[in-house]
Formats: C-alpha cells, sequence, structure tokens
C-alpha cells in the first residue's frame, strides 16, 4: 500500500477515539475498501499514485470521515446506558429514602461498584463502567482523608505507604480511561463538583450540624445524582460528541446552581465559582492532554511515513 495511504489511514485512527477493538476493525475494513477502490482505478488506466490520491479525494478529509465514523459507532445501547447510569441511581435512592442513616445501605453499595468497576474494567467496557470507575475511586479518598485523624507521629504511614499507593491507582485508573477516550475521564469525574458542593453544604458550615442539614437537603441530594444519572443515558444514546459534552457540562453546572439556590447561602459564592471553575476543568484538562498526546502520535506517524515531496 503507498505511503500516502499510510499517512492517510494513520490520520483516520488518530482522530477516531474508538475502543481498541472497535478501531482495528474499522481501520481494517476502510484498508480493504480503499485497495479495492485502488485496484479498480488502476484497471480504468490510472497509475498507482494517480489512483492512491484520487480515492483519498473521493473519501474527503481524514478528520471528517473519522467524525463520520464515529458518529455511526458512538451510540450505546439501551442497556450499556442503563448500565452507567445505575451508580447514580444507587446514591440518588440512597438519600431519597434516607438510607444514608444506617451503614449497611452504603456498605452494600460500595461493595456492588467496586465489583461493578472491576468487571467492566476487566472487559474494557469504557462506555458503561466509567461512572463506576468513578465512584470506586470514592473509598480510597475517604481512606486517605481518614489517615488525617491518625495520632500524632503516625501521619507519615499517610506519606510513606498510603498516599504513593493512592495515587498509582488513581493513575493508571485515569491514564487508561483517557487512553481511549478523554470524554469517558470527564464522564467518570462527573459527580466530583456536585459531591464536592453538597460536602461543602453539609461538611463545611460550623452552624448547622451535618445530620440537620442532610435531614433538610437529603431529597434533593439525591435528585441531583438522579440528574446526573438522567445525563449519562443521554449521553451514551447521543451520537454527536459535542452533544455529548454538552449535556454532561450543561447538567453539572445546573446542578452547582440548583445547590446554591435550594441552600441559602449555606454554599457560599467563593465555593461555587471555585466549584464552576473545577466544573470547567474536568471538561478542559481532559481535551487538553488528549490534544497533546495526539499531537505526539502524529508526528511519530508522520516521522514513519515521512512525504515522498
Amino acid at each position: 500500500m503507498s505511503t500516502i495511504i499510510d499517512q492517510y489511514l494513520d490520520s483516520v485512527k488518530s482522530n477516531l477515539r474508538l475502543d481498541d477493538r472497535e478501531e482495528k476493525e474499522v481501520i481494517s475494513e476502510l484498508a480493504t475498501h480503499i485497495e479495492d477502490e485502488v485496484q479498480d482505478l488502476k484497471k480504468n488506466g490510472l497509475k498507482e499514485e494517480e489512483a492512491a490520491n484520487t480515492c483519498i479525494k473521493l473519501l474527503g478529509s481524514a478528520k471528517n470521515l473519522a467524525r463520520l465514523i464515529y458518529e455511526s459507532h458512538s451510540q450505546g445501547t439501551w442497556r450499556q446506558a442503563i448500565m452507567a447510569s445505575l451508580p447514580h441511581v444507587l446514591f440518588g435512592l440512597i438519600f431519597i429514602l434516607n438510607s444514608w442513616r444506617g451503614i449497611v445501605p452504603l456498605i452494600i453499595a460500595l461493595i456492588a461498584i467496586l465489583i461493578t468497576a472491576s468487571y467492566g474494567w476487566s472487559r474494557g467496557q469504557s462506555r458503561w463502567s466509567a461512572p463506576w470507575l468513578g465512584y470506586s475511586l470514592l473509598p480510597v479518598v475517604a481512606a486517605g482523608l481518614a489517615l488525617l485523624y491518625l495520632p500524632k507521629g503516625w501521619d507519615w504511614l499517610a506519606v510513606l505507604i498510603y498516599v504513593p499507593l493512592a495515587l498509582r491507582l488513581i493513575f493508571r485508573v485515569v491514564s487508561q480511561t483517557i487512553k481511549k477516550d478523554w470524554i469517558y475521564l470527564s464522564l467518570m469525574l462527573l459527580p466530583m463538583p456536585a459531591i464536592i458542593a453538597w460536602f461543602a453544604v453539609t461538611g463545611w458550615n460550623g452552624r448547622v450540624s451535618v445530620q440537620r442539614l442532610l435531614d433538610s437537603y437529603g431529597p434533593w441530594i439525591g435528585l441531583s445524582f438522579l440528574a446526573l444519572a438522567f445525563a449519562v443515558i443521554s449521553f451514551v444514546r447521543i451520537r454527536r460528541r459535542r452533544w455529548k459534552i454538552a449535556i454532561l457540562f450543561i447538567t453539572g453546572s445546573t446542578i452547582l446552581v440548583l445547590v446554591a439556590s435550594y441552600t441559602h447561602g449555606h454554599l457560599t459564592s467563593t465555593h461555587f465559582l471555585l466549584l464552576l471553575l473545577l466544573q470547567t476543568s474536568i471538561f478542559l484538562v481532559p481535551a487538553f492532554l488528549d490534544s497533546n498526546a495526539r499531537f505526539g502520535k502524529r508526528g511519530k506517524n508522520y516521522q514513519s511515513h515521512p512525504s515522498s515531496d
């Protein structure tokens, strides 16, 4: 196959943003299609280089072709959509039904999340496993916060043992997720601003007890998780990438606005602006990291297939 076709296929691949298995199938089918078209054009009297250039011109830009292929493969099934929304539904029901008062429902929920997240991770099911992975990191963070209350002299355990292990686990989850598609990392981190917002209201305010605030806002906390579940279902079922991003960002930002309005000043304007910045960063930072990684990859592909000019 000519160099120009190899470069075209590499460019399509770098813009696809599909799972590895789907990506290999698509590139293989596209390569076969191009080869067949080139052979037909050669039979009509064109030289191989002319046939390759003509075929690529007919296909259009690699970026536009990759976008069309992505949209044809990006829509998940209803089963995947429901699976992706279940952790949000689970936590929503815990707060709506006041099950947060008992430790047993929380333990059962965390065990279910860890098992499901591990299964999805092992199977590479990024379409529905990303939200589960996000919640599976909560025990890691909670355990780290608990270490802050160790007796004096024992805090070095957190620095020397727990922190490196926790950071390694988080780094592995984040790196593997963003490797598939940065948008799944945003999906995984989507609940973070809402969780921090409610924690800021219930845990950082010294004037009112945490239990009293949970009693007052428990149903609203549950509804915010159910709103996240609806956004995730829409995300999985929508085809166009920009709409996927828009539905997640709008839902997350709307929840922050509702938390600020329903809690009547318990969420300060400073906290709100910081959380809105965090909400924006869970989209911009993964996109920036992915852009740099893909730029480097394109550079390597160009060095592997230099222009014949």
